[in-house]
């Protein structure tokens, strides 16, 4: 399993994956799942990758190789946006090449990818591409894409992340959503793989790698958690006595009316109701005594 994730800030885009695969309890491996392509002041891109460990790396190694696709690749295309196409190809090509194959072994065509960066000229552009080769764009409204295991790491991003947030902030966001992953789920590892990526600086300036001694990625995990359960134990539980009105929770909804409760007939008070006899008539069906009672 995979957690990648993915914002574009007014300042800059940020980048972080962990690195863990697996096929099976039993069979764990580390594989970087953040690649880096720049070239000479002119133009910086990251990809990060989810999936079938084998289609994500025959996508790199064809974008790393430079192939051109109409022309383009990702060394000369004119905008983030055409680069984004270049990504989709190579995803097309290594479908067609695979595709049969891995449908005769069983095999989905599983390919994820949040790729993002900079053209000189233009501002930081986003990206999520899909196992089609289509992708969308990430918009201030919507400014992260998560890859792999995305839902345990989601809430903090929503609740705290928008288009305006500083670097820094938005750097700490991102290893909460990571921590509260790894916490959750033992498909995710260490170490993880961090980029924080200034707008217009057009190379990788912050950059670092992250395992279990990393003192600020501790602190993180020490930290979150314990304020976690402080914020819990702060909230006050529900009244259900309705004597404290802001807690209360036995008050009616306001559109709805209590929930009702089926009470058992009177006339069946008390009686026996006997089960359908498991005899078969001529006609298939259950036969029942006359006088018995159905539930």
């Amino acid at each position: 399993m995979t957690y990648c994730v993915g914002l574009c800030l007014k300042d800059g885009l940020v980048f972080l994956s962990d690195t863990r695969t697996n096929a099976g309890v039993d069979q764990i491996g580390t594989f970087r799942k953040m690649t880096l392509f720049q070239k000479s002041k002119d133009r910086f891109f990251t990809l990060m990758s989810a999936g079938n460990l084998a289609i994500t790396q025959a996508v790199k190694e064809i974008l790393l190789q430079g192939q051109l696709f109409n022309g383009n690749n990702l060394w000369n295309v004119e905008n983030a946006h055409d680069a984004a196409v270049v990504v989709g190809d190579a995803i097309k090509q290594v479908y067609e090449r695979d595709h049969e194959s891995l449908e005769k072994a069983g095999i989905d065509f599983n390919c994820n990818l949040i790729f993002g960066g900079q053209v000189k000229g233009e501002r930081p552009r986003l990206f999520s591409i899909y196992s089609a080769g289509n992708f969308i764009e990430a918009t201030p409204e919507t400014c992260y894409f998560q890859i792999g295991e995305s839902k345990y790491g989601k809430p903090i991003l929503d609740r705290v992340l928008s288009f305006d947030t500083p670097l820094n902030l938005a750097t700490k966001c991102a290893l909460i959503s990571m921590d509260s992953t790894l916490n959750s789920n033992i498909s995710v590892g260490l170490p993880l793989d961090l980029l924080v990526y200034e707008k217009n600086s057009l190379q990788a300036s912050k950059l670092v790698t992250i395992d279990e001694s990393n003192p600020y990625f501790q602190m993180i995990h020490q930290h979150w958690g314990e304020r976690l359960r402080k914020a819990f134990n702060s909230i006050a539980e529900p009244s259900w006595s309705g004597t404290i009105k802001s807690h209360a929770i036995s008050s009616p909804a306001k559109k709805m009316a209590a929930l009702p409760v089926n009470l058992r007939p009177k006339k069946l008070a008390g009686k026996k109701i006997l089960k359908p006899l498991t005899k078969t008539g001529t006609s298939g069906k259950n036969m029942v005594k006359k006088g018995d009672s159905e539930d």
